[in-house]
């Protein structure tokens, strides 16, 4: 029997219908066995966990049969309480299903430290730039020593506290400066 002869033939086509109704009987089987085994039907509103803490966000979560995993820490923000929720994943009101993860971003303690730089002898307008760059604060109590330089940085104060190079500040700490008068030798 030739290829053309078996295609013709009345086995070839009970063949192929065997095969088609086969795999719908495959994909609908699968179809009801995915709907079945995913809990298709279940949905659980994810709660705002924003400001809690995580003690709080274990128990919250726990009622509900969630999990949740600490993902990051974000700059630190004063409108949040220490180490609480900032940010979540995914977000409030989404529907999930049982034992999924939660994602969660926390608000640091306390700011990153922020290193000093080697100012002296730069102007106070260089010194101001490059403390607001490194993210500090400059005061408005200047402190002036005898010095030839008018307005040279001779050094940095910290609530009080003589700073030097390399010591570590908190972000936004306000840095006093300690300038030459210019009436110096």
């Amino acid at each position: 029997m030739s290829v053309f002869q078996f295609i013709k033939s009345k086995s070839f086509f009970i063949q192929i219908a065997i095969a088609i109704v086969g795999l719908l009987v495959f994909i609908f089987a699968l179809k009801y066995w995915l709907g079945f085994s995913t809990n298709h039907d279940q949905k659980i509103q994810v709660p705002n966990l924003h400001k809690m803490s995580l003690e709080d966000v274990g128990k919250k979560l726990k009622e509900l049969d969630l999990d949740f995993i600490v993902i990051d820490s974000a700059s630190y923000n004063p409108n949040y309480p220490k180490k609480s929720v900032i940010e979540q994943s995914p977000e409030t009101g989404d529907f999930v299903k049982e034992k999924r993860k939660i994602y969660l971003t926390l608000n640091p303690s306390k700011y990153r430290d922020v290193t000093i730089p080697d100012l002296n002898g730069r102007t106070k307008r260089q010194a101001v730039s490059q403390l607001r760059a490194k993210g500090l604060n400059v005061g408005t109590n200047f402190t002036f020593v005898n010095d030839i330089g008018k307005d040279v940085v001779r050094g940095l104060r910290y609530k009080g506290q003589i700073l030097n190079t390399g010591d570590k500040l908190p972000l936004n700490s306000i840095v006093d400066l300690v300038l030459g008068d210019g009436k110096g030798n």
